[in-house]
């Protein structure tokens, strides 16, 4: 238990120390499950030791959620509080960090109305738009983690007991995190150097397209001039280094908008709005998706395409061999900070302006000008696998090797 116990502090002063990278003065808010409460109270003690002005606290509760949906009138889906939105905007302007603890039940709106579903998300996503603007422009640093919950255990670990199986889900969490290491921080540091490598090789090459081949998959996407990879540490607008993701595995940039062409087959289910989508293609022309299939959760696809106009584009493309601590661990988390980091991925819906030379300082329209996708919804959703090829086209059409059986070929 000792041990245990001392893992937990290491992992919780990664998160504030290198996932936001918590600066003396700095206000955290820690979005968590109530059921998560043990854990981000030893966060929001890391987080004053290491200098935090505040910590806010937003909960949220499954269950309450669960109940909401079935028994609220419509007309709740419709409205998101503007108050919170402003708090939230006030926090971000005054140079807040914000940490999510992101342990999702992928059963949770299971049988709710997908109409519900989409209007919650809607008015959600345009009340928050300008408070998401600030972590897309990482003008507000961010990190995602994870722990077990109730629900996410039963689902990973479905034929053991939930004792056993959180102690298993700690076990990965711990390892995939480099909490085993002797110094967990300075893994963290060389891990970060090591995906500079490929996001420099990758900049430094300005490939014009990338195309994808594997069963089920054949891909051709174009990408934008001066586009910029990123992956590992991010640095926000005042020059603090930071983890947006712990874990991460991947580096990523962004594509054009209409430069997309043929068809990709997912390899793990996507976790979206409370429901499981699986075993499910995307056919894109000119960057839309004009068709598409799922043997799971048909219809909470249909949603999420149907958000608005940019959710059938493409926002990222995302490389991560399939090699890596998370597939090597052979679960499947149903949890896609844990899942894209173990797979390929590309996400429908937002691009990251950080991912285009000066994208930050530009408008809406001059992004949008340079092949930015613009939509409510960022979601990633995973492709990769060990029979995946990636290739690399340059300006004048010479093909590359990038990926090879599912890992990098450079």
């Amino acid at each position: 238990m000792a041990q245990f116990e001392e893992k937990l502090e290491k992992y919780a002063e990664l998160a504030v120390r290198v996932g936001v990278n918590l600066q003396e003065g700095q206000t955290l808010i820690i979005n968590a499950q109530i059921e998560t409460a043990p854990f981000v109270r030893l966060v929001a003690k890391k987080a004053y030791e290491a200098g935090a002005k505040n910590v806010h606290v937003e909960w949220n509760d499954d269950e309450l959620t669960r109940t909401k949906y079935e028994s609220a009138p419509d007309e709740a889906f419709t409205e998101y509080p503007l108050w919170k939105a402003k708090g939230l905007e006030e926090m971000a302007e005054s140079g807040a960090c914000v940490l999510s603890i992101y342990a999702p039940n992928p059963d949770l709106l299971k049988g709710i109305d997908s109409q519900r579903i989409s209007n919650a998300n809607k008015a959600a996503g345009l009340a928050l738009k300008k408070y998401r603007s600030y972590m897309m422009t990482d003008k507000m640093r961010w990190s995602i983690i994870t722990v077990p919950t109730t629900a996410s255990v039963a689902k990973i670990f479905p034929d053991v007991s939930l004792e056993e199986g959180t102690e298993k889900l700690w076990e990965a969490i711990f390892h995939i995190n480099r909490i085993n290491a002797e110094d967990p921080i300075a893994a963290w540091h060389t891990h970060n150097e090591t995906l500079k490598q490929k996001v420099t090789y990758l900049n430094d090459k300005q490939y014009a397209k990338i195309v994808y081949e594997a069963p089920g998959t054949n891909l051709t996407v174009e990408l934008p001039e001066n586009h910029l990879w990123q992956g590992g540490g991010s640095v926000s607008a005042d020059g603090v280094v930071f983890n947006p993701n712990m874990p991460t595995e991947e580096v990523y940039t962004m594509p054009h908008r209409n430069g997309v062409n043929g068809v990709v087959q997912s390899t793990k289910p996507l976790n979206y709005a409370g429901n499981l989508i699986d075993n499910f293609t995307l056919t894109f022309e000119n960057g839309k998706v004009v068709d598409y299939t799922a043997e799971v959760g048909y219809d909470t696809l249909k949603l999420l395409l149907e958000t608005d106009e940019g959710a059938r584009h493409l926002g990222e493309i995302a490389l991560v061999p399939h090699k890596s601590p998370i597939s090597d661990s052979g679960l499947i988390f149903y949890n896609t900070l844990y899942d894209e980091n173990a797979s390929n991925h590309l996400a429908l819906g937002e691009a990251y302006p950080v991912n285009l030379e000066n994208g930050t300082s530009m408008t809406e329209e001059e992004l949008q000008e340079r092949g930015a996708n613009k939509s409510l919804v960022h979601e990633d959703f995973m492709i990769g696998s060990a029979e995946m090829n990636i290739d690399g086209i340059t300006k004048d059409g010479k093909r590359e090797p990038i990926f090879r059986n599912g890992n990098w070929a450079f």
